[in-house]
């Protein structure tokens, strides 16, 4: 399987990351961040908004699991880091949104892979230092290979 490894040496170059999936990001599109407690998912997430030119702030859902933001795309910004059992996330009642025209950011993703749908962008997240990440994006199925490629020449550019 195809991954692409980016490195960013702080908030700035995470949040500009993130603006550029949001950017590429199409209705119905889904990104599982999966990373350690302040590895930058958040950070991340609201690179994705501004991408989206939402003039909402994302802040970490977790004690209301889900905010949507408002920009080109509804973002759907959801938190499973309260959830312990693969049942209560099951019966969250996500597929108006995982299959919705929106776009579907959940954060502690690795909680609910198993029932998540099989295609989506897998993004996962390494705390390096005080303000360095690392990024792996792991395409599953046809639509994010595409988005794979051109995050790819993105990045390339840089």
């Amino acid at each position: 399987m195809k991954s692409l490894k980016i490195v960013s040496p702080n908030l700035a170059e995470t949040q500009s990351i993130g603006e550029k999936l949001g950017q590429l990001a199409q209705p119905g599109d889904l990104f599982l961040l999966c990373g350690n407690l302040g590895a930058g998912k958040t950070t991340l997430t609201q690179g994705i908004a501004r991408g989206l030119g939402s003039s909402d702030y994302a802040v970490s859902p977790t004690f209301v699991l889900m905010r949507e933001l408002k920009g080109r795309l509804p973002l759907y910004h959801i938190d499973l880091y309260r959830l312990d059992r693969i049942e209560e996330i099951s019966d969250l009642g996500l597929d108006d949104y995982l299959y919705g025209n929106g776009l579907c950011v959940i954060e502690w993703a690795e909680k609910g892979l198993t029932v998540l749908p099989p295609e989506h962008l897998l993004i996962k997240i390494d705390y390096l230092s005080d303000n360095g990440r690392s990024f792996e994006f792991i395409p599953q199925g046809k639509r994010y290979q595409k988005l794979f490629a051109q995050l790819k020449s993105l990045s390339a550019g840089n």
